[in-house]
């Protein structure tokens, strides 16, 4: 999850999805819920150390945060999606594809309201890969919706909440202000990451529990949508804020001869795809 956030135009959800663990995370978001703060208001150790999921938690944030540390500092995956963008891509357009597939088999059945289902789900996450950036207000009020949206992006799999964060024209002004401890925009971003992630998580679980197909549906549909933006061979547009690059846009092409460049992007696809099925195979033991 923690190299997925480092490539534009992939979230961490979407490889959370892959590996099986979007639902458990889903829980662990939701265990930080009304009894835990008020345990916490209380004073209750016990409570608060032990109603959260940290057993998952945990281990999940030092994969995340040494992924992060590892894929920059180490080896720079931004770097390598600078100097080799059609290789990087062509793994996760693997490691996406594979994963439809493998959860396409999870269906019960597919009749023609399911396909309408996905057929809405790729429109929709079509429209937002798609988008251009717009001009959006400074206030507070706005600074909160943007965190709601950008949290929920970030936990939904096939869109990545800093590339929503660019469409809204607030990506550089939260960098910003984090840079200059800027509490005006931090304060009002953070409360609306916060309240967006306990309403869409709990909003998912009851999808998921209550419409477990047309859910599942609606988000292979995004996924599907993603390998838009993923297909190694595009025009892709940059903005470089503070050293760092974000997609902006990207129109897809296909090549026309089958050079070294081509054989070998095809390889890591390939390659992508077969860690999605040994995943797979290993989750079904």
């Amino acid at each position: 999850m923690g190299m997925a956030d480092l490539v534009p135009g992939v979230s961490g959800g979407t490889m959370a999805f892959i590996l099986g663990i979007y639902e458990r995370l889903l829980a662990a978001i939701r265990s930080f819920d009304k009894a835990w703060v008020l345990a916490f208001i209380k004073l209750d150790v016990r409570e608060v150390v032990g109603r959260p999921h940290f057993s998952f938690i945990l281990p999940l944030l030092v994969g995340l945060f040494g992924a992060v540390f590892f894929f920059t500092r180490v080896i720079s995956l931004p770097g390598l999606i600078k100097d080799y963008p059609e290789h990087v891509y062509g793994l996760f357009f693997g490691l996406i594809l594979a994963s439809i597939i493998v959860l396409m088999k999870e269906l019960k059945g597919f009749c023609i309201k399911d396909a309408l289902t996905l057929m809405l789900g790729t429109a929709g996450g079509l429209l937002l890969v798609n988008m251009v950036p717009v001009a959006t207000p400074d206030s507070g009020w706005f600074i909160f919706v943007t965190g709601s949206i950008a949290i929920c992006a970030m936990i939904l799999p096939g869109i990545s909440g800093s590339f929503l964060l660019l469409i809204m024209k607030k990506y550089s002004t939260i960098l910003q202000a984090l840079g200059d401890l800027n509490l005006s925009v931090i304060l009002p971003f953070v409360l609306g990451c916060i309240t967006g992630l306990v309403l869409f998580s709990r909003f998912l679980d009851l999808l998921l529990r209550h419409f477990y197909q047309r859910t599942l549906l609606v988000i292979k549909g995004i996924l599907l949508a993603s390998l838009w933006i993923l297909w190694p061979f595009q025009q892709r547009v940059y903005e470089t804020i503070s050293g760092k690059q974000k997609l902006l846009s990207s129109q897809p092409f296909l090549p026309m001869t089958w050079d070294s460049t081509v054989i070998e992007v095809a390889g890591l696809g390939l390659i992508g795809i077969c860690v999605v099925l040994v995943f797979n195979a290993f989750s079904r033991r």
